[in-house]
């Protein structure tokens, strides 16, 4: 199952990412292709549907995530309960209040589902829910109960895409019902589409010499503007510093600064919160130095 990493994300950036790609976006649809292929199965719709519906389930982030994207369990259960106080949560008994709110790619709910996924897992998810959060199991949950049926008995990748049906729209019955179910299939052409030309770019050879042996072919370069659409946006300032070390020479006529905020802008590690914090220095900079005053109450 050859694919051209570079073509692949080329197109993901277009769509269904919109344009922008983070380096969690990138990780995720590997890590999730990898779970896929360890179990040997060659049909890039069943992989598409399944990327379609991670993409649904976390918002677009390809990470696992709580139910009602909280930060944390105790996130989780006061907004499943404001949402069940208003009527806007119609569920005929509250199954988070005991610890049983989605986790995962696919957010798995209730006990009796922790218990399933526990067993074709092999791990007890009864007595810590919390591995759903990992990303490696979380990614061998939402393949297993997608290819098993797990999340609604009976309904299954297999049943949705064969030798004679392509059904994405009635795929969702494989997590939820009907819900989303135009939006999420058109994700799904999204991935289909990426998924097809990576293998086709994948498969673009020149044989060596003059008409030698298919063992002896050779790859076809990747055009350089397909594998720069294929980088995660933002540069990895744990890596590269050039943009830290420009601020700190900045900073050397502002007395000691730069000795003094090494060390903290070291540790940024994301560009937009690096041009953040340069905003507020510039602006404490200008203080410092006399070129601007600070004035409390009115007055001009």
């Amino acid at each position: 199952m050859t694919r051209d990493h570079a073509t692949l994300f080329a197109f993901l950036r277009n769509a269904p990412f919109g344009g922008r790609l983070t380096k969690d976006q990138v990780q995720g649809v590997e890590r999730l292709i990898a779970a896929w292929d360890e179990h040997g199965v060659d049909d890039d719709r069943q992989l598409a549907y399944l990327l379609a519906t991670d993409f649904r389930e976390t918002g677009g982030r390809m990470q696992p995530v709580r139910e009602t994207f909280a930060t944390s369990g105790a996130q989780a259960i006061r907004r499943l309960d404001a949402a069940y106080a208003s009527g806007a949560l119609k569920v005929s008994k509250p199954y988070w209040r005991d610890g049983w709110f989605g986790r995962g790619d696919v957010q798995v709910t209730h006990k009796q589902n922790y218990h399933r996924m526990s067993t074709a897992l092999g791990l007890d998810l009864i007595a810590n829910p919390g591995l759903l959060l990992d990303p490696e199991i979380s990614a061998r949950s939402i393949v297993v109960g997608m290819r098993q049926g797990l999340f609604a008995p009976g309904h299954d990748l297999d049943r949705y895409f064969n030798a004679t049906t392509e059904d994405p729209e009635g795929a969702r019955r494989i997590v939820n019902g009907t819900d989303k179910a135009s939006l999420i299939a058109g994700y799904y052409r999204n991935f289909l589409d990426s998924l097809i030309a990576a293998r086709k770019e994948a498969a673009k050879v020149v044989l060596s010499g003059n008409g030698r042996a298919a063992a002896e072919v050779t790859k076809l370069p990747v055009p350089s503007a397909i594998v720069e659409a294929a980088k995660p946006d933002g540069a990895d300032l744990k890596t590269d510093k050039t943009a830290i070390g420009g601020v700190l020479a900045g900073l050397g006529g502002i007395g000691g600064a730069a000795a003094v905020l090494k060390p903290v802008l070291e540790g940024v590690t994301n560009p937009w919160a690096l041009a953040a914090f340069v905003v507020v220095l510039l602006a404490a900079g200008l203080v410092l130095t006399g070129r601007r005053q600070l004035k409390v109450g009115g007055g001009v």
